[in-house]
């Protein structure tokens, strides 16, 4: 029995949301579905050099495939965070290679990192990243405008997004005049919005009541069927629930990799 199967043994009375994954077991065919995010062998080392350099990351390998959903979980300072902010390229690895669609990142210039996020990844955090000075039809706008897209398609397309979360009819709200839920659904939206493919969640549901985040796991969980790819970091186990396969980490290792039990 693996790590993480004999984490959630005791989780029976978790209701597995009504998902299609792909079939596991002795008669498991190739999974043919594309890699979205490839990450061969990265190492970050913080302080490199120093006297006391920290390994965040010490050789990780892992895929998330489109139509995917992959939960990473691990105690405190195992490298989560550190973890999807490579994969985002938010942060460059010490050695290894991160692919995102098809594109090495490492490589890339600073300016050709910046497009590739806004084109390929869209990023959900627990502090969620609104723009206070903007509306929510503006702050998902915003990534796209970024893009050179035209001010009325970008607020055309913002709009379809806020819809796509159930908040359409908060699209002239500043941030200040929404509850938590209805922001952390604008910060979705702005996740979603254009033709990001690779959504990186770092505990999005952490500042939210349990309903509100059973629904924002909703929302992203249909989003990966719908043809996306998701790295959700998470420590609690009911939205692990959510996911196709769980990662463990530990001390910036991947100890464990293997689908939730039930799946």
């Amino acid at each position: 029995m693996s790590d993480v199967q004999r984490g959630f043994e005791d989780m029976s009375s978790i209701d597995t949301p009504a998902t299609e994954p792909v079939a596991v077991g002795s008669e498991q065919t190739e999974d043919r579905r594309p890699v979205l995010l490839r990450l061969e062998e990265v190492a970050r080392v913080h302080g490199q050099g120093t006297a006391v350099p920290v390994h965040a990351l010490n050789g990780v390998s892992l895929e998330v495939r489109v139509g995917e959903l992959v939960a990473v979980m691990g105690p405190s300072g195992s490298g989560k965070s550190t973890l999807l902010h490579v994969a985002g390229g938010l942060d460059k690895p010490t050695s290894g290679d991160v692919v995102v669609d098809g594109v090495s990142i490492g490589g890339l210039s600073v300016k050709s990192r910046a497009a590739l996020r806004r084109r390929s990844v869209g990023y959900v955090f627990q502090d969620l990243n609104l723009v206070p000075a903007l509306t929510a039809v503006e702050n998902v706008m915003l990534p796209r405008e970024l893009d050179g897209i035209g001010t009325r398609q970008a607020r055309k397309e913002a709009r379809a997004a806020l819809s796509e979360v159930g908040v359409e009819d908060l699209a002239d709200r500043f941030p200040e005049e929404m509850s938590g839920g209805q922001q952390q659904r604008v910060a979705i939206a702005r996740a979603l919005v254009g033709p990001r493919r690779l959504v990186l969640a770092d505990e999005p549901t952490g500042a939210l009541d349990s309903l509100t985040g059973e629904a924002i796991m909703r929302l992203l969980r249909a989003r990966v069927d719908a043809g996306a790819a998701g790295l959700l970091v998470t420590h609690d186990s009911q939205h692990a629930a959510w996911a196709d396969r769980v990662v463990l980490l530990r001390d910036g290792k991947v100890s464990d990799d293997a689908p939730f039990p039930g799946r």
